[in-house]
Order: structure tokens, then sequence, then C-alpha cells
């Protein structure tokens, strides 16, 4: 099965796990699946060290509603933009997308996972 990466901007809402904010406004990020790793999981990696992995169920759950506990969360924001909230050790990240972009990104795991592999 083929991976993807694609590479989109967000605006960290809140940076106090991601001190990696000089100025203000949208930052690089990469969405990525890997079917070969686990084919029910998504990544989203943000500048520095930070990454986290979880349900693309969820992912996918939480454009429409709120959803999701524990470290990560995702809901609707408005009626163009979502919201990934991440929690950990150091704080919470809140991450807000542009609905299409995540929906961009979701149908193409979608087709990578239907794709038949070729020997």
């Amino acid at each position: 099965m083929s991976v993807v990466e694609q590479y989109a901007r967000a605006q960290i809402v809140t940076d106090e796990d991601v001190q990696v904010l000089e100025e203000k406004g949208a930052v690089p990020v990469v969405l990525r699946y890997d079917p070969d790793i686990d084919p029910r999981a998504v990544c989203i990696r943000l500048p520095g060290p930070h990454e986290w992995s979880f349900s693309r169920s969820l992912l996918e759950q939480g454009l429409r509603a709120p959803a999701g506990s524990g470290e990560v969360r995702v809901w609707p924001c408005g009626r163009v933009q979502a919201v990934v909230e991440f929690h950990s050790a150091q704080g919470t990240a809140v991450v807000q997308f542009e609905t299409k972009t995540l929906i961009r990104f979701l149908r193409r795991t979608y087709m990578a996972a239907a794709t038949p592999v070729h020997s």
C-alpha cells in the first residue's frame, strides 16, 4: 500500500506544548498515513519533535461533530475550519486547520488503502 504524506499549514491557537512560534500565523504541518505501520491510524507532525498518531476514524468523525477523549480531540469550528487538540504531559496544543485540507487528506488515505499492491 502507498504512504500518503501531505504538507499543510495550520494555525496554532495555543502553544504551551509547542514552543516553536516566533511569529503569529500559520505553521507548516505534515499529515501522514502509512498503512504498513497501522492502516487505521494517521499522524500529524508539527514543527519540532511534536508528532501525534491517532485513529483515522477519529479525525473523520471530528470533522462532523466533537470527537475524541484523552490525548487527541477533534471538532468542527464553524463551516470551514476544524480544530485538533493534542494533550501531553508538557501541556496542550490546539491546532486549527481548514476543513478542506483534512478532507482531502482523508480521501487520499482511503484511495491509498484501496489501491491493490502489485508484486
